[in-house]
């Protein structure tokens, strides 16, 4: 049941993501390179953020596991 709200949170995070303040995958600090035919992205500040957040919320679920 944990694993399918999580889903559900992701899945609704996904598709209203557009109209949230913050866009994750396009903050400050995110590396795009545009070459003539290529782009190159990398996400580094969206991956921390996300590894801090599942890490507290590991944490968190670890803690108040009896």
């Amino acid at each position: 049941m944990i694993l399918g709200a999580v889903a559900v949170a992701i899945g609704a995070l996904l598709f209203f993501g557009a109209k949230l303040p913050f866009r994750l995958g396009r903050l400050p600090g995110d590396i795009v390179h545009r070459g003539e035919h290529s782009t190159l992205y990398f996400p580094i500040v969206t991956c921390l953020l996300l590894s801090i957040a599942l890490s507290l919320v590991f944490w968190l679920f670890n803690h108040f596991r009896c």
